[in-house]
């Protein structure tokens, strides 16, 4: 998997973005905006050895 490195978006400095996982989802938030979450199964997410 290639790196997405399209610049954001959005650059606010005040954003808290967490990464949990719960059961077999991986869990993406940014604690500083309601409803900002995605999830995937863990199986899908990229390695991040395989990003160095």
């Amino acid at each position: 998997m290639v790196p997405d490195s399209a610049p954001a978006s959005d650059t606010r400095g005040d954003s808290e973005v967490m990464v949990s996982v719960d059961s077999d989802q991986l869990v993406i938030a940014d604690v500083s905006r309601d409803g900002a979450w995605l999830t995937m199964p863990v199986s899908e997410a990229a390695v991040l050895q395989d990003w160095r």
